[in-house]
């Protein structure tokens, strides 16, 4: 039975070997007190590299016995990313975490071609489990971080990380739908015509453990009434488990509607990399966090 409930992560999770996550420069309270808490749930044992007298501060601010945690000093910002990427890279760790550092210097660190993460000719992109209020399952949905424009290599790859998220929430063979603003296949859209052949590719066989059908309107991809009022015979329309977007802004876009207006929750990672990244925004709250580390955990190979 597939996880409806981004809280059923933590049961999930407790069933597996433990973890080890490493978190790049968390000197912030978010991120501490989120990884305080998943070691609590025994979902991870966690490695904080950052300002020693920084994180010393919060723990006492917080309540927190800083000796639950392994802490590497290290005060720099780029070095402390630096410096996590090599751990994971020498097997100290499961899962990589952005604590304070900015997105641009976790993700230099990760990119670097002599001692970053990313395999040779992998595509780097960003998952999210999404739970909306109104909505009876968890939506997964891609990219909504990462890739600007992906093409139709890169929306192959990205549909395969979903999927292999899905599949590690417990959805078996995943409806995907390949989003744009019309289920007619217009030539002059490029989000139709490339959902059109992702349809294809995956009817071919060439996109596999999945059901992938596009191009799909939001809204008849997630409402069985609005899918049968517009006449679509389609075993994805109104069902939909996975949402892939066709760029960055409307996946941004969906992805903030939901959280900032419509009270949803979410998990994410980054993925493709060696491991799954915790890629959280600085802003994002603790239970944003605390859910995105137990995906991350579910997601480890």
């Amino acid at each position: 039975m597939g996880i409806n409930r981004l809280e059923d992560l933590f049961e999930a999770v407790k069933g597996r070997p433990r973890r080890k996550l490493i978190a790049a420069y968390a000197n912030d309270e978010h991120t501490i007190v989120a990884i305080s808490k998943a070691i609590d749930l025994g979902l991870i044992e966690g490695i904080l590299v950052g300002d020693e007298e920084v994180i010393g501060g919060v723990c006492r601010h917080e309540n927190i016995d800083p000796a639950k945690f392994t802490i590497v000093h290290q005060p720099n910002e780029q070095l402390a990313a630096t410096e996590s990427v090599t751990m994971i890279n020498n097997g100290e760790g499961d899962i990589i975490m952005k604590g304070l550092v900015s997105t641009d210097k976790f993700m230099r660190a990760i990119l670097n071609k002599e001692n970053g993460l990313l395999p040779p000719g992998a595509v780097l992109s960003h998952v999210t489990a999404m739970e909306i209020p109104n909505h009876h399952k968890l939506l997964i949905a891609s990219d909504v971080a990462i890739i600007p424009e992906p093409d139709l290599k890169q929306k192959v790859q990205m549909i395969n990380y979903m999927v292999q998220t899905a599949v590690a929430l417990g959805i078996e063979n995943p409806k995907v739908a390949a989003i744009a603003p019309t289920e007619l296949v217009l030539p002059g859209l490029q989000s139709c015509t490339e959902a059109a052949l992702l349809s294809k590719m995956n009817e071919r066989g060439q996109i596999k453990g999945c059901v992938v059908d596009g191009p799909l309107a939001l809204d008849a991809a997630v409402d069985e009434e609005a899918a049968q009022i517009k006449g679509i015979k389609s075993p994805v329309a109104g069902k939909a488990d996975c949402l892939l977007f066709p760029d960055l802004n409307s996946g941004n876009v969906f992805y903030k509607t939901n959280t900032k207006l419509a009270g949803a929750e979410s998990a994410a990672s980054l993925v493709g990399a060696k491991v799954p990244a915790v890629l959280a925004s600085r802003g994002d709250s603790i239970e944003t966090k605390l859910y995105s580390i137990a995906l991350a955990a579910m997601l480890v190979k």
